[in-house]
């Protein structure tokens, strides 16, 4: 399958003045082969080794944003609803060392280290756009490795339908877990073909370091064609399973959210429109693309099934 990323060698920085009260900086990308200087490692990180994979990009006019932008603009409420508070509330959240635990309808369980599985499979470059159910967007350089990679060394049996994920209950350390308003721990799932998908990612790094905690550290999940909830951070837990997981916000709200939460102008939350979105980093909004721009690379796995009621 050929992913569609912006390769980083197409990648370089370029000014944008933006509003000053709600925009930082943001990187762009440029047309043609130049050097690479908007992944530069952030001060204080030590990049892990990464294969730069070729691609094409999701569009010239698709911006990059900046290490600041990705990492101020979170939502994350585990720590706060308030997006520009969750970096520093989260400031001295541990991420390292993190262990995942795999279970269910494996031949292969077992807990594994985020240190030993960055050794064991090669992390990749992967730039997605990511867009939010609430109608932004950003496009992100990640680094990690195809959740598939490690689905196919636990050996799901012939029964496994599901991948439920979970996320680390900490609630001393994570002050949003103290709040009953959410059923904590947060919990997402995909169907399993969604899960063995190539482009679905599960990230350890960021810009080219290592991943923050505001950004989902010690590893998260990334499903570049759904909505951005879908791509549960700091996971803890995967579990095989044959029945659909109940998931948190299709359980606290599922008129609003859906367990596919597949990117999809045409079909409106019940409290806004789909069809845009506001890219940060930009003044005007752009139109929302189906499955996010991804639709060469997804639309097949559902074939048949009416995206509308399978929202």
């Amino acid at each position: 399958m050929k992913i569609p990323l912006i390769p980083s060698s197409e990648i370089t920085p370029k000014q944008a003045y933006l509003s000053r009260r709600d925009f930082m900086k943001a990187a762009g990308v440029v047309a043609g082969s130049v050097a690479l200087v908007a992944c530069a490692v952030p001060a204080g990180k030590t990049p892990p080794s990464a294969t730069k994979i070729d691609s094409q990009a999701p569009s010239a006019e698709d911006v990059l944003n900046s290490f600041d932008e990705i990492t101020n603009y979170n939502n994350y409420y585990e720590f706060t609803t308030d997006k520009q508070g969750v970096a520093s509330l989260s400031k001295d959240f541990v991420t390292s060392p993190w262990d995942v635990e795999i279970s269910g309808m494996v031949n292969n369980p077992g807990k594994f280290s985020v240190d030993d599985l960055t050794k064991k499979y090669p992390l990749e470059e992967r730039i997605y756009r990511l867009r939010c159910v609430e109608a932004w967007s950003m496009v992100i350089p990640w680094l990690g490795f195809p959740l598939a990679k490690l689905l196919n060394d636990v050996e799901p049996t012939s029964s496994a339908k599901y991948v439920r994920f979970e996320t680390i209950y900490k609630p001393d350390d994570m002050p949003g877990q103290k709040q009953s308003t959410y059923p904590w721990p947060y919990q997402e799932g995909l169907r399993i073909d969604e899960a063995m998908n190539d482009l679905t990612l599960l990230a350890t790094g960021l810009y080219g370091g290592e991943l923050p905690a505001q950004s989902g550290g010690g590893i998260r999940l990334v499903v570049p064609w759904k909505y951005g909830f879908k791509s549960i951070k700091a996971i803890v837990k995967i579990e095989l399973t044959d029945q659909q997981p109940a998931t948190m916000w299709s359980t606290i709200a599922p008129n609003e959210y859906g367990f596919y939460a597949n990117v999809n102008p045409f079909v409106d939350h019940p409290r806004w429109s789909q069809a845009s979105e506001r890219r940060i980093g930009e003044f005007n909004r752009r139109d929302t693309i189906m499955f996010n721009g991804y639709s060469d690379q997804v639309s097949y796995l559902y074939d048949g099934m009416d995206l509308k009621k399978n929202y």
